[in-house]
């Protein structure tokens, strides 16, 4: 019984994680296969000098042919946070409020489980499901070096896992608005803006000079948007996101103790 919670929830989800995890692999797969195509095509880095914010809201900053230019232009700052936040959102905004709205929580809540405990298995789900997808991004990005993608092994396994940090967060959020609302609209609709201005900001803050300052509240910098696919990932860019994490799963927790189930 200790973790028959998570069973039920990775077995709900088990069609959509595979299917996101497998198409995120395959699509980075054809990305890493066709750098060397692209590497020494200069006409590339001319779109980023010559539209600079707009080559920023897609995650183009910089040089396309290098590669940490070119996975962060084509996975690591777009479509992989992408997939993660619309697996995690996804989950956040079904798994309590959802759930509540099918009629299904108040029969979970009447297992010989506290109601701390089901949250955090909930948690633990997503947890499951997000790591299955960074996994097998790191994984391609990392065959990726027999495609003269020559990235350290470290630094691609940081910013795979920051991404997953980023969909933990925002996930987690996102199942506080529900618990506090009973509404899965709501509560997408809530986490989904939060993601998106928080992307935006991050993408706009190299290239806009009066966005640049409200970088730090954006999720995005702390995860992907401030060079940890060529740095890795800091020690403050880990606290911050952990410590999100960890606010985010007490309100939720708190949220869902008092929640008037249906």
């Amino acid at each position: 019984m200790r973790l028959e919670v998570v069973r039920l929830e990775l077995l709900a989800r088990r069609r959509s994680t595979l299917g996101y995890a497998v198409g995120m692999g395959l699509y980075t797969f054809v990305i890493v296969a066709l750098y060397p195509s692209f590497q020494h095509d200069t006409s590339l880095d001319k779109i980023t000098k010559s539209a600079p914010t707009l080559s920023a809201l897609f995650g183009a900053i910089g040089s396309l042919t290098s590669p940490t230019g070119w996975l962060n232009a084509n996975i690591y700052e777009n479509f992989f946070p992408l997939m993660m936040l619309l697996l995690a959102i996804g989950y956040g905004a079904s798994s309590i409020a959802g759930r509540d709205e099918e009629g299904t929580l108040a029969l979970l809540a009447t297992l010989p489980i506290a109601r701390a405990r089901l949250v955090a298995q909930k948690v633990l789900s997503l947890v499951v499901q997000g790591l299955a997808l960074a996994s097998i991004v790191a994984v391609m990005v990392i065959v990726g070096r027999s495609f003269h993608l020559a990235l350290p092994v470290g630094h691609v396994v940081e910013a795979s896992l920051a991404t997953l940090l980023l969909g933990l967060d925002l996930g987690l959020l996102t199942m506080a608005v529900g618990a506090r609302t009973g509404s899965r609209g709501t509560a997408l609709g809530v986490g989904s803006a939060i993601a998106a201005a928080s992307y935006l900001v991050s993408s706009l803050a190299p290239v806009v000079a009066w966005v640049r300052p409200a970088r730090f509240a954006s999720l995005f910098y702390w995860s992907i948007g401030n060079g940890q696919l060529s740095t890795g990932l800091t020690l403050t860019d880990a606290a911050v996101l952990v410590l999100v994490a960890l606010a985010a799963g007490v309100v939720s927790i708190r949220m869902f103790a008092h929640m008037d189930l249906h």
